[in-house]
């Protein structure tokens, strides 16, 4: 399947997140302990928000393995923000070409996604002609994620994120049943509008892919009053990944089977996913 990361806080380079951890992302990419593949070569993308108010985000997206893309080391070696989204693909049968690579982009909107839709080639047509028709043409690969995405756009991600990916796990589900497909849906899902970042675990069978979110800054701290790296960060930074970039203790929290989370200014949520 895939691997992938959401970032909010403080504004670092990329390269803090994407390589210079000890099981970074970039380290998933041919080492990854809790994936159904130990190998993500499928592609890479990150999808980044500048400090200043540009209305749409940047996107970088290469179609070869990530530990060997030069552009993505160079672009991360010097590229800071407060807010990013990044992914290391592991195809579950469409094509390896960019625009199967995530992050999937609309308007201000990001979104990634590990996990798949099961028959998804007969399930394909009915799920697409449920897209709104104006979003229809944006839509420019062949993956299960980004129909999802766009099923979430047409069933309300914009106005509220939670309901619109609850009906469009539930649609995804009604249609595979009247296909007589069992447990058609895997997903952990990141989403975000630069502002917030939303994310979802969730399963058909019960059974999800790994997702973590960090723990505050303050606790961190207290536990690691050595590591010099956490004073340069503020309070209100956070981390969503497949797997634990390291082995820091007390660092990483499991997400709840069946939930969604939210990071944001002041307190952020945890509750319960369930598809309408």
């Amino acid at each position: 399947m895939c691997r992938w990361l959401a970032y909010s806080g403080t504004p670092i380079l990329l390269d803090e997140l994407l390589y210079k951890p000890r099981h970074s992302l970039i380290d998933q990419s041919m080492h990854s302990r809790l994936g159904v593949e130990t190998t993500n070569g499928d592609g890479v993308g990150v999808g980044w928000y500048e400090p200043s108010d540009q209305p749409v985000p940047a996107l970088f997206r290469g179609i070869g393995p990530a530990w060997g893309d030069v552009n993505l080391r160079e672009l991360a070696r010097v590229t800071r923000s407060g807010h990013f989204l990044a992914h290391i693909r592991a195809s579950t049968g469409t094509p390896v070409q960019q625009t199967n690579c995530h992050p999937f982009r609309y308007g201000r909107w990001l979104w990634c996604h590990n996990g798949a839709i099961h028959n998804f080639r007969e399930l394909r047509r009915d799920l697409m002609l449920a897209i709104d028709p104006d979003l229809f043409p944006s839509i420019s690969g062949s993956t299960d994620s980004e129909v999802m995405f766009y099923l979430a756009l047409t069933f309300g991600l914009r106005d509220d994120p939670l309901l619109g990916v609850e009906r469009m796990a539930g649609f995804v589900e009604k249609v595979a049943r009247d296909h007589g497909v069992a447990n058609p849906l895997q997903m952990t899902v990141g989403a975000t509008d630069g502002d917030r970042i939303w994310a979802f675990r969730y399963s058909s069978e019960g059974h999800s892919r790994t997702l973590f979110f960090s723990t505050e800054l303050n606790a961190l701290r207290a536990l690691h009053p050595d590591m010099e790296l956490l004073r340069g960060l503020s309070e209100e930074t956070r981390l969503i990944v497949s797997e634990p970039l390291g082995e820091l203790q007390g660092a990483w929290n499991a997400v709840p089977e069946s939930s969604y989370g939210v990071i944001q200014k002041g307190d952020d949520q945890l509750g319960a996913f369930t598809p309408r």
